[in-house]
């Protein structure tokens, strides 16, 4: 009864408006008040949350990630994977998702991959007559590999609640991030087999590849830096973050000449405000979980899963079906923070690994981040776009499709996820 009370509390505050962040930690102090527990804990839990080396690579890579958007490097991708796979079926649309998965390693962020490479992108596609809507949506899901393949703020976030190894989540999502990536484009060139009505692309020369592979090399090889370095254990997922930050810097400013000041500090305000943003749900949500944590609900809803889910497959299941519909009212952090406090427990019962959880849990964020009616990715692609937001929820329904048969995948072979970073 009391779980419910608090459940039902807790939408009552989502729904007249109040900040996720707020909701949380307001709820989690009243509910320390009324238990009898010292307020003092609220400070606490906001020290103990923010006092974490970990941590400093959120806005490390956010700024990378804002700093490469304004660098235009989203166009020098997008031209480089164009001049090679430009002149395939859909070739286009292929481009597309390639630039999506390279831009995603080095970005971590699903909104600044949505908005560099939909900029450039969706102009060009339509013109070429493919579809409006399957241009939206393509863009809206490719933005989504930002948080699947590595680095990825939301696997920083699951790691430092869970306690779980960020390098091997980041090493998990290679496998299912190229499964997924490889899936759009199937889907991308089976599109344009069976409804066409687009232009093709002439095939670029040898020397128009040579000149755009060259110019988007530096890009690669940060890239490569980035990801290889914790792959080999050269450095620390927060200190891949400042490599990668002063990567950015270096690759926009000195090399290509496309970073002022006015230019930077615009894109260390918003990656100021985003950082903010992620910090105050996650102390609203460290309260929230103090005090859930004091007055036993984890616990009890986790014994009460296992009863009820006694399966791994069951567990599975219903944990897709929760995080789907909760997709369509909150954002993908918000989801994390309140779920896995209740999820977690259950999952080393019931034989299921916590990294592989922490993908399945990942794709099934992406899935919100298009759901609507509070989908981010959707509002970003109609902002780029100038359309309604409607449009895009229309085209991006066979994706969802998509990466829900990706997570039952990842089910029947889980190696997909636990062979790179346990077998490699």
């Amino acid at each position: 009864m009391t779980s419910l009370l608090i459940l039902f509390l807790l939408l009552v505050l989502l729904a007249i408006g109040i900040p996720v962040a707020f909701a949380l930690g307001g709820l989690g102090l009243v509910l320390l008040i009324a238990g009898g527990f010292s307020p003092l804990m609220a400070p606490q839990a906001l020290l103990s949350t923010v006092d974490n080396f970990i941590l400093l690579a959120v806005p490390l890579f956010l700024l990378m990630s804002n700093i490469l958007l304004k660098g235009g490097i989203g166009r020098d991708l997008f031209a480089a994977v164009q001049a090679w796979v430009g002149h395939w079926p859909g070739g286009l649309a292929v481009a597309t998702i390639l630039s999506c998965a390279l831009f995603s390693a080095i970005s971590g962020s699903s909104v600044a991959t949505a908005a560099t490479v939909g900029t450039v992108a969706i102009p060009e596609m339509i013109e070429r007559g493919y579809e409006r809507r399957f241009v939206l949506g393509l863009l809206a899901a490719g933005g989504t590999l930002g948080i699947l393949i590595p680095p990825s703020i939301p696997m920083i976030i699951y790691g430092v609640v869970t306690e779980e190894s960020i390098i091997s989540l980041f090493l998990a999502g290679i496998g299912p991030g190229i499964l997924l990536a490889t899936l759009f484009v199937l889907y991308a060139m089976v599109h344009a087999a069976f409804f066409g009505g687009y232009t093709p692309s002439p095939r670029a020369s040898w020397q128009e590849r040579q000149v755009a592979t060259l110019r988007a090399l530096p890009t690669f090889l940060l890239a490569a830096v980035v990801v290889g370095g914790l792959y080999v254990g050269a450095f620390t997922p927060t200190e891949a973050s400042a490599v990668g930050f002063a990567g950015s810097l270096l690759l926009t400013g000195p090399l290509l000449r496309r970073l002022d000041w006015k230019t930077l500090v615009a894109a260390v305000r918003e990656s100021m405000a985003t950082t903010v943003t992620i910090f105050l749900i996650l102390v609203g949500a460290k309260l929230f979980g103090k005090a859930i944590t004091l007055y036993r609900l984890p616990q009890e809803l986790s014994s009460l899963i296992i009863q009820t889910f006694d399966t791994p497959a069951a567990f599975v299941a219903i944990a897709a079906l929760v995080l789907l519909l909760m997709g369509c009212f909150l954002e993908a952090l918000s989801m994390l923070l309140l779920m896995m406090p209740v999820l977690y427990p259950a999952l080393l019962p019931l034989g299921i690994d916590p990294i592989w959880f922490g993908v399945f849990f990942v794709v099934m964020i992406e899935c919100a981040l298009i759901t609507p009616p509070v989908g981010l990715n959707l509002f970003v692609i109609q902002a780029v776009a100038r359309t309604s937001v409607a449009d895009v929820a229309l085209g991006v329904w066979p994706f969802i499709l998509i990466m829900l048969g990706t997570t039952a995948l990842l089910y029947l072979v889980p190696d997909i996820v636990l062979y790179i970073p346990f077998e490699m």
